[in-house]
């Protein structure tokens, strides 16, 4: 079995944070260089598949899904699921420029994990949904009519989590590493026994716990 992990393109909110004060995150647009990120990749992404089918999960906001429409797979996506347990942390409706300020440094403060924005989520939130994702999405992968791969679509703090939780990396490990670069790619592969990760995320600090990706 195989999981591609893989970011949206540049967004708007990527160059203008501004734009979460008067547009509602879900609805961010892609830029016209997250456009062409996503067009980029998408021979990249067929390389991957050499051929076979891929069942396709994707975050239903808009940036994640135009992404998806860029890759420009056809019929090789035997299925598309758009999964809201796979959505950005919810920041909380329509954001405030200047507590959203205040906001970032609170949470760098306290830690990105169990900081809990107000009228949103804390990334321990976004674990939790992301662990009953997983174990939905290895139980349809376990399915024969299943294709071997599946490719998930997704924003980047919810990658990183994603990862977290399927290797059981400590929260100070976590806390360490950084997002993808948009429309960066991460392969997992089932070795029959395990998960294991293509390569490791950058990280902008050694994990205070010492714990290492594997």
């Amino acid at each position: 079995m195989r999981i591609i992990l893989l970011r949206h393109g540049q967004s708007l909110g990527n160059v203008d944070e501004s734009a979460y004060c008067r547009i509602p995150d879900h609805a961010l647009p892609l830029t016209p260089v997250g456009e062409r990120e996503a067009r980029d990749a998408g021979p990249r992404v067929k390389r991957l598949l050499a051929g076979a089918p891929v069942a396709v999960y994707v975050s239903p906001y808009v940036r994640t899904r135009a992404t998806l429409r860029n890759l420009a797979l056809g019929d090789q996506a035997e299925r598309v699921v758009a999964e809201p347990r796979l959505r950005e942390q919810d920041w909380g409706n329509l954001q405030d420029p200047v507590q959203q300020e205040v906001l970032k440094h609170q949470r760098h403060a306290f830690g990105h994990f169990f900081f809990r924005l107000p009228n949103g989520e804390s990334g321990a939130d976004v674990d939790d949904r992301l662990a009953a994702f997983l174990t939905d999405l290895e139980t349809r992968m376990g399915a024969p009519e299943h294709p071997e791969t599946a490719l998930v679509v997704s924003h980047g703090l919810t990658i990183r989590l994603l990862c977290r939780r399927l290797f059981g990396w400590s929260i100070e490990l976590f806390e360490s590493l950084s997002n993808p670069n948009t429309c960066e790619e991460r392969v997992l592969r089932h070795d029959g026994a395990a998960w294991r990760l293509d390569r490791p995320f950058e990280q902008w600090r050694t994990s205070p716990d010492g714990e290492t990706q594997t």
